[in-house]
């Protein structure tokens, strides 16, 4: 293979497949229901097209005469030139509803308004040539009386001045509800190239003279009332104060060949606020003159005039198929998948699926891998049923780290079998002659392989006699004192703390000493045929490379007998004691032995360990 580092590589993801109908069946449904929403909404928002803005511009028409019978004059007939007013910013048109008219206005001095905050005493409560915003005029100095009780200072200004602030009740041009307006709109697409009007091309002067919004949702002439009706408003309320009605049309076209398709769609709105600022200043009002002259002095009529002004906004889009935003969509909802995934990931999580296949999936989904410098450690004392997960420290012994969490042993089935068959009354394969013990009878119950031995037999294995395991162990002495952390009397103490582990959590026996260690461990035959089950066409090393064989399956044998299957990226650690056992059983013959190593594969492979200890 080439050394080419990342260039000559290529990663993808791991997939795990569970053999499940009803899995299988949550999976296709999901991903259908994804694969229609998505459908519906490409064909809803049309998605696969392309958008352009569009460019506006509105003129409009205003026609109908009315009535106005004014206080103090003659009735006159209003037409669009007196009711629409002066023209207002772009895009919008104004109608007079009502009107508060001073006339016969001339140039001169006399008293202001009395209303509140301008009444007056004495001529020191008048500034000569002063004025403000609310006063008529500028001040002449004097305190005139008006009435019987008031006075006010006099202004110089036109008039009389304006006496009336409240507009009357009902609007004077409540006719105004019957006025038309003509609204022709246009707009263009730059970039499609495209131009259309609200006035339709099949759209006729016949049509325009007789259509009605009520019956043609697409008739660009507008009667004033229903406009503000529409707009949830009653004219003749609105008629007193004035307002700002909001006529809004909206462009969606769709310019593909088999679909095309350009129409406006009209509605209404108040845009003022008529509750909230009904004591600021409500409604909308200006003031405007008509000047004459009589006998060469000018004179002039004000009218202050309310009125509902409409403001034509329009906005809109079109659209035309483009591959490039097709591909995009598409693209970008393929992450939708992903929710099939989460879904069922989290159903076999929780237990509304079986714990069992959940743990299973967990297990071969997700692959732990501790970090170097934190390395988990897995404990199992002789007298806990669980196992321990500790961090490996490198000050403090390991029988004293406190576990970062306790789970339940696994039980490796075949395993547990053979251990079963092997501690069977009456069940002791023969020793070869070099092995130190000889097996008791199998009739006889005193000896018994769950029992004692027989006193007159050799032991087992004594730790109080066993060797040094730093040293060769037919000349090593026994443990020349017991270590604080051992509890169980055959631990020697080690300069390495994770190497500082007894076989028990509370004081008493070691495991090392028991019947159990002696068959299912250090059983010469056991592990030869276990070295054979595993690499049965190689022969067997001889000498030195046989013992260590045979040591290092021991230690297999101790992981698969106390832990069982331990968890995923834990390292099993074997007791000191243990470890003295098996090194006095097959030793190394210089005396030198790796110590504790961490495996660099998960340990739940036990025959795969290098030497642990």
């Amino acid at each position: 293979m080439p050394r080419c580092g990342l260039l000559c590589q290529y990663e993808t993801s791991k997939l795990v497949r569970i053999q499940s109908v009803r899995l299988g069946s949550l999976k296709w449904s999901l991903n259908a229901t994804i694969l229609l929403f998505i459908c519906i909404m490409l064909l809803w928002n049309r998605n696969y097209q392309e958008f352009e803005l569009l460019v506006s511009s509105v003129t409009t028409k205003l026609k109908g005469v009315a009535r106005v019978r004014l206080p103090g004059a003659e009735d006159s007939v209003w037409d669009a030139v007196d009711y629409s007013g002066p023209s207002q910013e772009k895009n919008s048109f104004f109608v007079v509803t009502n009107v508060i008219v001073t006339k016969n206005q001339k140039q001169g001095k006399c008293p202001e308004v009395p209303l509140r905050g301008r009444l007056c005493r004495s001529d020191a409560d008048c500034e000569d040539g002063g004025w403000d915003h609310q006063t008529h005029g500028i001040q002449t100095g004097s305190c005139l009386k008006v009435g019987v009780l008031k006075k006010t200072c006099e202004v110089s200004a036109w008039c009389p001045v304006e006496s009336r602030t409240k507009p009357p009740r009902p609007a004077l041009l409540a006719a105004a509800e019957n006025f038309t307006v003509l609204i022709k709109n246009n707009i263009r697409f730059p970039a499609f190239n495209f131009i259309r009007r609200n006035i339709l091309p099949e759209m006729n002067d016949d049509y325009l003279k007789s259509c009605r919004r009520d019956k043609d949702k697409l008739c660009p002439i507008f009667r004033l009332g229903d406009v503000v009706r529409e707009a949830g408003e009653k004219f003749s309320e609105m008629a007193v104060e004035g307002g700002v009605i909001g006529i809004l049309i909206k462009w969606d076209c769709n310019l593909d060949r088999l679909m095309r398709r350009c129409r406006p769609a009209y509605s209404f709105r108040r845009l003022d606020e008529k509750e909230s600022n009904r004591t600021l200043y409500p409604g909308l009002n200006f003031r405007f003159a008509r000047y004459s002259t009589v006998d060469g002095v000018e004179q002039r009529t004000l009218y202050k005039a309310f009125g509902i002004r409409f403001d034509v906004l329009v906005f809109g889009q079109a659209g035309r198929f483009s591959l490039v935003q097709l591909v995009l969509y598409v693209g970008s909802t393929l992450s939708y998948y992903a929710l099939t995934t989460v879904m069922i990931d989290w159903l076999i999580g929780t237990s509304c699926y079986s714990a069992e296949v959940g743990q299973n999936y967990s297990e071969k989904k997700v692959e732990a891998v501790a970090d170097k410098q934190k390395c988990i450690l897995c404990v199992s004392y002789v007298d806990e049923r669980n196992i321990r997960l500790v961090k490996r420290s490198l000050k403090k012994s390991l029988q004293l780290v406190k576990p970062k969490s306790v789970e339940q042993r696994k039980e490796d089935s075949g395993h547990l079998r053979a251990a079963v068959c092997l501690l069977q009354p009456g069940h002791a394969p023969s020793h070869d002659p070099a092995h130190k013990h000889d097996p008791a009878p199998s009739h006889s119950p005193a000896h018994d392989p769950l029992h004692k031995p027989d006193p007159a037999h050799k032991p087992p294995y004594d730790p109080a006699h066993d060797s040094d395991p730093s040293h060769n162990p037919a000349q090593s002495p026994a443990p020349a004192r017991r270590p604080a952390w051992c509890q169980c009397g055959g631990c020697a103490s080690s300069p390495l703390p994770q190497e500082e582990l007894c076989c028990r959590r509370g004081t008493g026996a070691c495991v090392a000493s028991s019947l159990p260690f002696e068959r299912l461990v250090l059983q010469r035959p056991l592990l030869e045929a276990v070295l054979l089950y595993r690499d049965p066409l190689t022969p067997p090393p001889a000498g030195r490379g046989r013992t260590a064989d045979l040591r290092r399956c021991a230690y297999a044998q101790y992981i698969s007998w106390r832990f069982g299957v331990p968890p995923a990226g834990a390292h099993p650690a074997i007791p000191s004691c243990c470890v003295r056992r098996i090194r006095d059983e097959y030793p190394s013959p210089d005396g030198r032995y790796g110590g504790f190593r961490p495996a660099g594969t998960p340990s739940a492979r036990a025959g795969a360990n290098v030497e642990l200890c």
